[in-house]
């Protein structure tokens, strides 16, 4: 597996909330779609997992992929991106000599409910495949993973939670920690000493805040400055409580990754005269699609961890011309985990997909770049550095890594 990479973002998916159609919303981070929908007519009842609804791929080894097809209307308007991120894969297997078409992939509707993802999970397992792709949110990933682990198939999920992963259930995303990790390296590679970070007190900011203290003390930082707050009228205070810090030289990198509270704090430490020679403001992959975020002038020169814009780019033009429209940023990841699946040394292997196999340290290069899974169902992915210009512009400051 060797192609290009691309950025990819969806939300922590610990929280699906109502949106209207066309936008998405998980937890913190939220998307919009190019696509408008109603709800598929299913009012929300159970989907069918009787049977399929689709298979595509002429292989031996049977794979399932799990999305969302009906239910909430944004959810499920991505759902069938995905499918069709993971058809021009298969396309893409089918149109290459030197790749051996080694798998069929079931498509199953989870909707958008846990009940749904078991139902089309144990539906996947009697089907009798030896490997599971999806499901989307970290809720239906606990539901589903509970189902492959029992039956002893491996479950290799979309939801960028890592709460939700275990032994035999993987996650494929970008996760807080990676974010963190990338982020806090990079500092210290630029030779700052006292990172200390701000993160709201939601699940989606205690991940990151987690994620922050564990990454940064691995580097070799003492983060004894990390900031919560429940509301963004206590911004004030503790930009207050951090500026003397600032002013000594004990923070002089500060983690906003918060993307709805990220203008605020920039503007404040602004008007407090904290200029980036002082301190090196840092934020989360999220805000790498909030146009209006990026040209806010007090975040000029704040960087952030992204993915590789490069392979949605390399599929851009086929996905539209087939399917319509621009494909999604998460597309890759469908596409990514449908050509995973087709890795000879993974599906044609003795047991199929076995764990030491997945979790090769030297990982794999997909559309989203380099990423490994780890034993604890975890994944790495390698990401680049970016930093906002005036206007907006991003420029990449640091190629991709893990």
């Amino acid at each position: 597996m060797k192609w290009g990479r691309r950025a990819v973002m969806a939300g922590l998916a610990s929280a699906l909330a109502a949106c209207s159609p066309g936008a998405l919303q998980w937890g913190s981070r939220s998307f919009s779609l190019p696509w408008s929908g109603d709800d598929g007519g299913t009012g929300g009842l159970l989907p069918s997992a009787s049977a399929p609804k689709e298979q595509f791929g002429r292989g031996r080894v049977s794979v399932a992929l799990l999305l969302p097809l009906s239910g909430n209307a944004a959810l499920s308007q991505l759902g069938t991106a995905l499918a069709n991120a993971s058809k021009l894969a298969i396309a893409f297997i089918e149109a290459n000599p030197n790749i051996g078409e080694n798998i069929t992939i079931s498509l199953r509707d989870t909707g958008d409910s846990a009940a749904g993802a078991t139902s089309a999970a144990n539906a996947a397992v009697a089907e009798g495949v030896k490997l599971i792709l999806g499901p989307l949110t970290a809720e239906q990933v606990s539901a589903a993973g509970q189902v492959a682990r029992a039956a002893g198939i491996p479950l290799i999920g979309l939801a960028n939670n890592g709460s939700v992963a275990g032994p035999g259930v993987y996650v494929l995303n970008v996760l807080p920690e990676t974010e963190m990790k990338r982020a806090v390296r990079y500092l210290r590679d630029q030779g700052r000493r006292g990172p200390a970070g701000i993160f709201p007190a939601t699940p989606y900011g205690e991940a990151l805040a987690t994620a922050f203290r564990q990454q940064a003390i691995a580097a070799g930082f003492n983060p004894s400055a990390v900031y919560t707050f429940s509301n963004i009228s206590e911004a004030q205070q503790i930009v207050d409580q951090a500026k003397p810090l600032i002013d000594r030289g004990m923070i002089d990198a500060l983690f906003i990754p918060d993307r709805a509270s990220a203008a605020t704090f920039s503007g404040l430490l602004a008007r407090a005269e904290v200029t980036g020679e002082m301190v090196q403001l840092v934020g989360s992959a999220d805000w790498a699609n909030d146009a209006a975020l990026l040209r806010n002038p007090a975040l000029a020169g704040a960087i952030f961890p992204a993915v590789d814009e490069a392979g949605l780019n390399a599929i851009r033009a086929d996905y539209s011309a087939r399917f319509g429209g621009n494909p999604p940023q998460m597309a890759t990841i469908a596409y990514t985990a449908t050509i995973l699946a087709n890795v000879n040394t993974l599906s044609l292997a003795t047991p199929p997909y076995e764990a030491s196999l997945l979790t090769n340290p030297a990982g794999f290069a997909g559309r989203d770049g380099l990423f490994r899974f780890h034993a604890n169902g975890r994944s790495d992915y390698a990401l680049v550095i970016k930093q906002i210009a005036a206007g907006g512009v991003t420029a990449t400051v640091d190629g991709a890594r893990i």
